[in-house]
């Protein structure tokens, strides 16, 4: 035990500094105790510039708002697209009726057709109804009792046939199938080709179907033809054939050297035999290419 008692023997000044230290620490104890701390806030929330700053924020995020709403602009109920539907704020149900009815070749003509065959609410009807966009021969009194099924199912005598290069976007959009989109680019490429030269040059068109195609040559057909001065496929450049409506340069290139390869074509449906060229395409070359 003496060694101890030896490590438990302090002199006057060594039990002076254990006393201070025990002290201090009971004084400390005792202010975290019954003293209560306040956390100054590192940011005053209703300092001027945070007021200032947070507004800013404010107005540009309703400037993104605003400029992430979608304009809605007229439209034809009867060409509602899946995603269209989706933005209008359509059911997937709702849609799906509609898509079913015109299917069948049936056609929304009024807005109450349209809540009888979606059966759409009321509130939303009200909403979207202020954009619908009818043909004339729909809105017209003089136009009605006429159907898109008897404007395009039934192939017209050929002398009874229409000039397809007088034909107006709303005679077009008579056609099913048609809408102000795709009657709009007829025209615009009717335009930019001064007049068609033959029906096949709507295969140039951009969305245009070919069950489309083959409606319009039922009531139209091309009465003042524009001639096409057609290219020997053997002696032009690849960027000769490029000019062709609807034939890229890539394609062009293809076809270039599929013909150099071969040191010239005898029938141009040798062009058959090119990986990836189209149904379309083919068409379209045969109106701006030949062997002679």
């Amino acid at each position: 035990m003496n060694w101890l008692r030896s490590h438990l023997t302090f002199d006057r000044g060594q039990r002076d500094g254990i006393f201070v230290l025990i002290a201090l620490i009971l004084f400390l104890i005792a202010i975290n105790v019954f003293v209560e701390f306040k956390a100054k806030p590192k940011l005053d929330m209703n300092a001027p510039q945070v007021v200032r700053l947070q507004a800013e924020i404010d107005s540009l995020k309703n400037l993104q708002k605003e400029n992430n709403k979608r304009d809605i602009y007229p439209f034809n109920p009867n060409y509602i697209s899946e995603y269209k539907a989706y933005t209008l704020g359509l059911s997937v149900s709702e849609y799906e009726k509609l898509k079913a009815y015109r299917e069948e070749g049936k056609w929304i003509n009024s807005v109450s057709d349209f809540k009888k065959v979606t059966g759409v609410s009321d509130s939303l009807l009200k909403g979207i109804a202020v954009n619908f966009k009818f043909p004339d021969w729909v809105v017209n009194k003089k136009f009605r009792g006429k159907t898109y099924e008897n404007n395009s199912a039934k192939e017209l005598e050929l002398s009874e046939k229409k000039d397809l290069n007088t034909a107006t976007a709303t005679q077009l959009q008579e056609i099913f199938g048609i809408g102000e989109t795709l009657s709009k680019r007829i025209i615009d490429y009717r335009n930019k080709l001064g007049g068609f030269s033959t029906e096949e040059q709507l295969f140039s068109v951009y969305g245009l179907k070919e069950e489309v195609i083959e409606r319009i040559k039922k009531r139209y057909l091309v009465k003042t033809q524009i001639e096409i001065k057609k290219m020997n496929i053997n002696e032009v450049s690849a960027s000769d054939i490029a000019t062709i409506p609807g034939i890229s340069f890539e394609k062009a290139k293809t076809i270039w050297e599929f013909v150099r390869v071969r040191e010239g074509l005898e029938d141009l449906s040798e062009l058959e035999k090119i990986e990836g060229i189209s149904t379309r395409e083919l068409r379209l070359i045969r109106l701006y290419l030949s062997i002679e």
